[in-house]
């Protein structure tokens, strides 16, 4: 009888643990790339609280939505809200985004001038001649106080198109992205994405004579989900995590400024 009983109590305590160690749940999320250092510092929080964050990397910009439309993935993590709205609306994917996360900036470079102000009448500024990052780089041009760009700006269109006023007479040239950072002996200013910027060795807040800031919010980056998983509560920790304070000083560190973490309503990002 003593014997039964302890068996029927061993029983007991595995089935117990065996129950607290299955409540952990998994969450995959998928990134662009192979920099996971924000993500892993996340994780480590959230497996405090029983949430075991997988991460996914990908090296393009097309499969982290598709995998996550697919249910391959819970979230993702890797594109500006600007980015995301033309992906789901061209792919007619039912994904929303459940928070933003920060700013990679873009900034405007020169290896002569001080600020924008100092660009001559007439001057040189390289831009990307790719259509998603010239119509970011206009903008960026009207927010340094350059140029005056067509009403309510989608970012589309051509540079004829969109810019009403150049009263400084700058020939906008449109580069190869990756080569705007060699070209800047060349020109009299250049307009750099965050990637390229820092792999050319430029710090985009500390190097730049204009860069983006929170205002630019069609550029924020968001984390996103399956639109029916929007209000899941696992989800919307995750999401409350990255954005504690403790993740903000870990991004504002660990890549020294070159990342501004954004953390804003959805409201604000027109969700």
């Amino acid at each position: 009888m003593k014997k039964s009983f302890l068996i029927t109590i061993i029983l007991a305590v595995s089935a117990i643990l065996a129950a607290c160690g299955g409540g952990e749940e998994t969450v995959k999320v998928g990134i662009s790339g192979t920099d996971t250092s924000t993500w892993d510092f996340v994780a480590e929080k959230a497996a405090e609280e029983g949430i075991n964050i997988e991460i996914i990397s990908f090296n393009d910009y097309v499969q982290p939505n598709t995998a996550l439309a697919d249910g391959e993935l819970d979230i993702n993590s890797f594109q500006t809200v600007a980015y995301f709205d033309e992906f789901i609306e061209e792919r007619d994917l039912d994904l929303a985004p459940i928070a933003t996360t920060y700013l990679a900036p873009m900034g405007l470079y020169s290896d002569s001038l001080g600020n924008p102000e100092e660009i001559p009448d007439g001057g040189k500024i390289a831009l990307p001649n790719d259509v998603s990052n010239q119509g970011r780089a206009l903008m960026l041009l009207e927010a340094a106080g350059l140029l005056t760009l067509v009403e309510n700006y989608d970012g589309l269109g051509s540079i004829s198109e969109a810019v009403v006023e150049n009263p400084k007479d700058l020939e906008l040239v449109a580069t190869s992205p990756a080569q705007i950072p060699r070209a800047l002996g060349d020109v009299d200013a250049g307009v750099i994405n965050n990637g390229i910027a820092r792999d050319a060795g430029f710090n985009p807040i500390e190097d730049s004579i204009h860069h983006e800031d929170e205002t630019a919010v069609d550029y924020v980056n968001i984390i996103a989900s399956r639109s029916e998983d929007t209000d899941d509560e696992t989800l919307q920790r995750i999401a409350e995590l990255f954005q504690e304070e403790d993740t903000k000083q870990f991004i504002l560190e660990e890549h020294e400024g070159s990342l501004i973490p954004a953390f804003l309503p959805l409201e604000e990002i027109g969700w």
